[in-house]
């Protein structure tokens, strides 16, 4: 016989019985290396503007990922070609 009851509901409404998910970070939803909470972070903390949207740090840390991988290429690049045994 089912009761006529409410559906118990685990912490933060969810459905109780399984186990609790993993968190993920917004930088492995993004497919980044750089930290985009940090990011996010120091865009608050900056007073850059009053409100920052929930896309500018992924952006940021988008952008600032390329670039460093750009430096490190060149890097690359340069240490090759003046390489001699």
């Amino acid at each position: 016989m089912e009761s006529g009851g409410k559906v118990k509901r685990g912490a933060g409404g969810r459905k109780g019985g399984g186990p609790k998910k993993k968190p993920v970070s917004r930088s492995v939803k993004a497919g980044l290396q750089f930290p985009v909470g940090r990011i996010g972070r120091y865009l608050k903390k900056g007073r850059y503007s009053q409100r920052v949207g929930t896309g500018a740090p992924v952006y940021l840390a988008a952008v600032l990922e390329y670039l460093a991988a750009e430096v490190v290429l060149l890097v690359l690049f340069y240490a090759a070609c003046n390489f001699t045994f």
